[in-house]
This record gives structure tokens, C-alpha cells and sequence, in this order.
């Protein structure tokens, strides 16, 4: 995929990450290594970068401020990581309305047909990362069916897919692994490089 133009980033806070406190409004987490990256790499490129990640944000949250964050903007590609709370909370407050995978596919695929629709902008979607370090963690087996949605919206709208839950389940696997999040969710800076190294590779050889 050829990256020019502006690219935008939306997410929750794997995305956000720091944003607010940056004076580039970029953030310390993958956004930032793949922007520092594609400065290096094509310096003769214009290439606009904006992170909207919100921490906390479902896919009901996007849809709410999809107008103001994305469309607004006429970017010319989206990446969209979303995903993980729309699980974490059926645990840690399962009081709220979950956003149960029917939900979140057909939410989903709205946002992505308002963005094909009034932009035209091209779409990487990244699947949902992972729900502590633990292959066999509930919550990596309710995202199970949020990975394969997401999997089936990109094959749909002929979507970059970037295989970030492949990618760190295939990590998990090593017996010399080093962490990659804080807290099970909210990645180091390990976590954050292989994001972008999975971003990096799905999208530049596209």
C-alpha cells in the first residue's frame, strides 16, 4: 500500500497511548514507532500522521465520535484497532450492556461503510491484540469471535489485515518470552514494537 497523504489512527488507549501529552500528538506506543519509522524510511513523502486513539473505547464509543474524529478529516487511509474493551468489560464490569461479537461486526461494518462511502479512504484493520499473557485466558477465548469478525469486515471491504492477535499468540508460544504489556493489556515497549513490526509488514507489502 502506498502511504501518502493523511494517515489516521483510531483506537483505545493501546492507541492513545500518551497522545494527549505529546506535543506531535502521537504518543509513546506503536503509532509512534511505525511514524518514526515511515520518517526515516521516506523522508520525501508527505505523509500527515494523526493518532485519535481514546483510551477506554468500545466500537460503540467510535460510532459516537466517528463525524468529529475521522470523517471530518478525509483522511486517506484509516488504521483502526478496536476490540479489547469491548470484551475487558464483560469482566471487569459486568454490569455494563455488553457489546456482545453480532454487535460489534455489524457497528463495525457501518463505520467502515460511512468511511468507504464519504472518503474513500483506504482501511487497515488490526485485529484485537490479547487479554493477558495466557493463550488460554477467558478473556483470549471470548475474543476469539471479535478476531474472526474483524478477519471477515477486512476480507469484506478489501481492508489491509493486520494479524496483531496472530502475532502475539505466536509469541506467547516462546518459552524465552519477554513480556509485553504492564498489566496484561497495555503494552511495553516490546508489546508496542511488535505491533508495529506486524502493522509494518502487513501494510508495506500490500
Amino acid at each position: 500500500m502506498k502511504l501518502k497523504g493523511t494517515l489516521l489512527f483510531i483506537g483505545d488507549s493501546i492507541t492513545e497511548s500518551g497522545r494527549w501529552e505529546d506535543a506531535e500528538g502521537i504518543g509513546n506506543g506503536y503509532v509512534r514507532v511505525i511514524h518514526d519509522y515511515l520518517a526515516h524510511r521516506d523522508p520525501e513523502i508527505f505523509l500527515n500522521i494523526l493518532n485519535k486513539g481514546v483510551g477506554g473505547d468500545r466500537i460503540t464509543d467510535l460510532a459516537a465520535r466517528w463525524e468529529k474524529d475521522v470523517l471530518q478529516y478525509n483522511p486517506t487511509v484509516v488504521s483502526i484497532s478496536i476490540g479489547i474493551n469491548d470484551v475487558w468489560r464483560q469482566l471487569d464490569s459486568p454490569e455494563k450492556k455488553a457489546v456482545l461479537p453480532d454487535e460489534f461486526i455489524h457497528l463495525y461494518a457501518d463505520l467502515l461503510k460511512q468511511l468507504k462511502d464519504k472518503t474513500g479512504a483506504s482501511i487497515i484493520l488490526m485485529e484485537p491484540t490479547i487479554l493477558q499473557e495466557d493463550l488460554y485466558s477467558e478473556g483470549n477465548r471470548k475474543l476469539k469471535p471479535y478476531v474472526e469478525g474483524v478477519k471477515m469486515l477486512a476480507e469484506k471491504f478489501d481492508a489491509v489485515l493486520v494479524p496483531t492477535h496472530e502475532a502475539f499468540c505466536n509469541y506467547l508460544q516462546y518459552e524465552n518470552r519477554k513480556i509485553m504489556t504492564t498489566d496484561g493489556v497495555h503494552m511495553n515497549s516490546i508489546g508496542n514494537m511488535l505491533m508495529a513490526k506486524t502493522w509494518l509488514k502487513a501494510v508495506l507489502t500490500e
